[in-house]
């Protein structure tokens, strides 16, 4: 990787200032686009190389990541595409499935969305052993994410949590399987929670709150013969669990094996900084991360939540 990849960062926020922190530690002279004090603080704080007030005051620069609010994210990457470069934008790609297929066939080769989850050491290793066989055919894939609300005002939980989910189907099976049903939650016109149902065999059930007094990640990868489970986010390895003949009515003991602790932030961010500098493209691309959206758009609409959609790009 080259030192002093030119980089432009819009927006430096609570997460724009983590990408400004790793795209430093990744050598990128970055120029940040901080449009509030807050974001000029945090940009000067954060050892930016330049800080500008406006898109249109942004120097020559070989890529750019976008890590504005979501509701922005398609009027800010519309604003750059003409400067030819690749664009890394925070997912989703829009809220709005009509801005997110609009994007992806304007710019197909250009737009990448910032799927962090896809990076993730544990996500990875059940990939490996869905491709691999280890564990029988794939059954199916179940998540889990709860918390209680979100930092973001722009739009609701949904938005902000699903994607990520939606995200880790495609790195595992390799595919987003057709929704077939969800429930929601909601109240005061603001979607709280969900839980969908997507393809026959494999599939995959991800349920969603914003609502829930716990933390919880966890991510379950169900086949013939066996199960892997990544418990954590932070988990420092992933459990299987292998099916015994005869089968007894307690759980064997599990496998733990151990996963990388890298941030998948960073390593999002070097794989984007690498393709700058003439590396393969980074997940997700334009046309994956449309197809997020418009699976999320479908399921909200399927549980009679596409009335508290509280954004459109």
């Amino acid at each position: 990787m080259s030192r002093g990849t030119r980089v432009a960062l819009i927006g430096c926020g609570r997460w724009g200032a983590n990408c400004l922190r790793d795209l430093k530690s990744l050598g990128c002279d970055v120029t940040v686009v901080a449009a509030s004090q807050d974001s000029l603080e945090r940009a000067r704080s954060g050892g930016a190389s330049r800080i500008v007030s406006k898109v249109a005051e942004l120097p020559d620069v070989q890529g750019i990541v976008v890590a504005t609010p979501t509701s922005t994210h398609g009027q800010v990457v519309e604003s750059v595409l003409d400067r030819g470069v690749p664009v890394f934008v925070e997912k989703p790609l829009t809220a709005d499935p009509y801005s997110a297929r609009r994007l992806a066939e304007a710019a197909p080769d250009l737009i990448f969305v910032m799927d962090k989850w896809r990076y993730h050491a544990g996500v990875e290793a059940l990939r490996d052993i869905a491709v691999s066989g280890e564990l029988g055919p794939v059954i199916g894939l179940r998540s889990v994410r709860a918390q209680w609300n979100t930092n973001h005002q722009d739009v609701d939980g949904l938005w902000i949590l699903a994607p990520h989910d939606l995200s880790i189907c495609l790195e595992i099976l390799g595919f987003i399987p057709e929704p077939s049903g969800a429930r929601g939650e909601e109240s005061g016109g603001k979607a709280h929670s969900l839980v969908a149902f997507l393809g026959d065999r494999p599939w995959f059930v991800m349920e969603i709150s914003a609502r829930y007094p716990r933390y919880i990640r966890e991510i379950r990868l169900v086949c013939r013969d066996g199960i892997a489970i990544l418990e954590d986010g932070y988990a420092e390895s992933i459990r299987i669990f292998r099916s015994t003949i005869p089968e007894k009515n307690e759980a064997p003991a599990p496998e733990l094996r151990p996963i990388s602790q890298e941030l998948p932030l960073l390593k999002e961010l070097r794989a984007f900084v690498e393709h700058l500098n003439g590396g393969p493209p980074p997940r997700s691309s334009a046309a994956e991360g449309a197809k997020i959206v418009d699976t999320l758009a479908r399921l909200r609409e399927m549980a009679g939540l596409d009335r508290a959609t509280s954004a459109v790009c």
